[in-house]
């Protein structure tokens, strides 16, 4: 089976792995990796090598992204996009009997939409899932409805997709998180080797933190900003910061040169990271007392370490959320009490929600049932 697989950012990739492992080590599939989006861009740390880098061919490289994010740049983005993947199909489209795309970017979204008029045929993985508090909210049905097989996380997203496809018929499988088998086979660095790598020193307490802009109420976003400033600040004075820095969302470079400033003013206490890899990422979880932020990764991957979430606003509002997250605005003193709740509660104890186990393995079988 002639396989290829979208990826158009380190996150994505990130979730991928284990089923890029798992393709690659099947002679069954002819596997192709089509890199795009972020994954080309310099400015967020060219993180098409870290693919080469764990062996992999980059077989198609397909640029679109611009350096500007404000709302006219992103549509412009999209369009670009579609009119570079529109070329791509017409060319290669007949070369793939699945391809796989992942979760709600703008990006992915235009690469899969150019497809349709080629009767490509995807695979989406996290579909079903809802984030109110982001406009990939659209961007990910969109990928559904635009898809020929369908990887869930969970029950609750398998029953919205039939619900939005119309047809109980559909093929879907309920895989639970892919990125989660990612724990089972990583080695994660010690407090010593993260030292070592990064320079950084995860015996000090510390916070790992990823917030993204809003992209639905984007005019609040400057507000949100100096909210989280606020917060951070004084977070300083008793945490380690260390910030993974912002998609390439509506307002995101605005995010990114503020937590530049905030990080040149304290840089022994606030650490800025571009990339850190899923190795890296996870082992930071793991040693971290907590995560701060608005990313998916809090929501799915963070009750697997036993770890408390603060969760801001709105960005990730309407996903199935474990006991282990807390729910904040973009306030100052919200964020600080939930920190402090979360420092007194210890680490969490309870279940991971999205956690099935064997992911890769159950999307191998359903396309070999094909």
């Amino acid at each position: 089976m002639r396989v290829a697989i979208l990826t158009s950012s380190r996150a994505d990739y990130g979730i991928y792995k284990p089923l890029i492992r798992a393709l690659y080590a099947d002679d069954f599939f002819q596997t192709a990796i089509i890199a795009f989006g972020t994954h080309l861009s310099a400015y967020h740390g060219q993180t098409v090598n870290a693919i080469e880098q764990d062996g992999y061919k980059v077989d198609y490289r397909i640029a679109s992204l611009l350096l500007t994010d404000d709302d006219a740049s992103i549509s412009t983005a999209m369009g670009l996009t579609t009119i570079r993947f529109a070329d791509f199909w017409q060319a290669h489209a007949a070369e793939f009997d699945i391809v796989f795309c992942l979760g709600d970017r703008y990006e992915m979204c235009a690469a899969v939409v150019a497809g349709l008029s080629f009767g490509v045929k995807f695979a989406h993985l996290h579909g079903g899932e809802t984030t109110l508090g982001a406009i990939d909210n659209v961007f990910r049905h969109t990928i559904t409805m635009a898809s020929h097989l369908h990887f869930v996380a969970t029950d609750v997203f398998a029953k919205r997709v039939y619900t939005l496809l119309d047809d109980q018929q559909a093929n879907v499988t309920v895989t639970g998180a892919l990125s989660l088998d990612n724990l089972s086979s990583l080695p994660l660095l010690n407090i010593g080797e993260f030292k070592d790598k990064w320079n950084i020193d995860l015996d000090i307490p510390s916070i790992l933190i990823t917030i993204h802009p809003e992209t639905v109420g984007a005019g609040q976003n400057i507000i949100h900003l100096q909210e989280v400033l606020g917060a951070l600040e004084t977070l300083a004075s008793t945490y380690q910061l260390v910030i993974t820095m912002p998609n390439a969302d509506t307002n995101g470079s605005v995010f990114r040169q503020a937590f530049q400033t905030l990080g040149q003013a304290n840089s022994e206490k606030i650490k800025l990271i571009e990339n850190f890899g899923t190795q890296s990422y996870f082992s930071c979880m793991q040693h971290a007392s907590m995560l701060l932020g608005n990313t998916s990764s809090g929501i799915i991957e963070a009750a697997s370490f036993n770890k408390y979430v603060i969760n801001l606003g709105d960005r990730q509002k309407g996903r199935l959320v474990g006991s282990n997250v807390l729910h904040v605005p973009f306030s100052k003193t919200a964020i600080l009490e939930a920190v402090n709740h979360a420092a007194k509660a210890g680490p969490y104890t309870g279940e991971n929600i999205y956690f099935k186990g064997g992911a890769a393995e159950r999307i191998i079988h359903t396309l070999k049932q094909l």
